[in-house]
């Protein structure tokens, strides 16, 4: 079956040069959708990658633009203003008011999101993408961000460990890389304690319901 297979593509494509067309101009337009982005998340500095995105005449805005103060002082997200803003390490961040911008000059490190704002389930798995402004959670006087409802309630399935094992590839894997060729590395090669989607939530779904226990902590490498 492979065999024939190997030996009939060529003839195929040979057949649909439109489709081989298609194929190559959606290759160029995802190659250079991605140079902004790839730009955007990976600032020569010590934030890199970080969630960030073009905006509005800045090159790398923070969490497109939410204010990171506001999680601290108002417990909920809060988008911030183009007018207030400050640039730390290469990256522009937003408040909603000019008391935020004046804590977060005071004190930056305070009020970053960690993991570089990606989404932490993401990192527990060496994954930096995602990161939704909405779905947050303080632990320990630290701001993490997710990819949604979904991805929180799995990270705290056992958060203590799931912590441990962002923490650990933060900080051997994923600091100072590169987000886009991290991500592919990871997608592909896959760390020993991956769940998919589909399993994570099926996991969310019976300890919710009672069924079982949260499952048994993963070991960290």
């Amino acid at each position: 079956m492979i065999t024939t297979h190997t030996l009939y593509e060529p003839q195929r494509q040979r057949r649909s040069p439109r489709r081989l067309a298609l194929a190559a101009l959606a290759a160029t337009a995802l190659t250079l959708s991605g140079c902004a982005a790839m730009w955007a998340q990976n600032p020569d500095s010590s934030l890199k990658p970080v969630k960030a995105v073009a905006m509005e005449g800045d090159a790398r805005v923070m969490l497109t633009g939410h204010d990171v103060v506001a999680y601290f002082t108002l417990g909920h997200h809060a988008l911030g203003q183009p007018q207030i803003k400050s640039v730390y390490e290469g990256v522009t961040f937003r408040f909603a008011s000019a008391e935020h911008k004046a804590l977060f000059d005071q004190a930056p490190k305070n009020y970053l999101p960690q993991y570089g704002g990606f989404c932490a389930n993401g990192i527990e798995y060496a994954i930096p993408w995602g990161g939704d402004a909405d779905s947050w959670r303080i632990y320990d006087g630290k701001l993490y961000i997710f990819g949604g409802e979904a991805s929180r309630d799995a990270f705290e399935l056992d958060r203590a460990n799931s912590l441990k094992l962002a923490d650990k590839y933060w900080a051997e894997e994923v600091a100072g890389s590169n987000s886009f060729l991290q991500r592919t590395k990871r997608l592909i090669f896959r760390v020993p304690h991956y769940k998919t989607g589909a399993e994570l939530a099926q996991a969310v779904a019976l300890a919710k319901a009672g069924g079982v226990p949260a499952p048994a902590p993963k070991p960290v490498p």
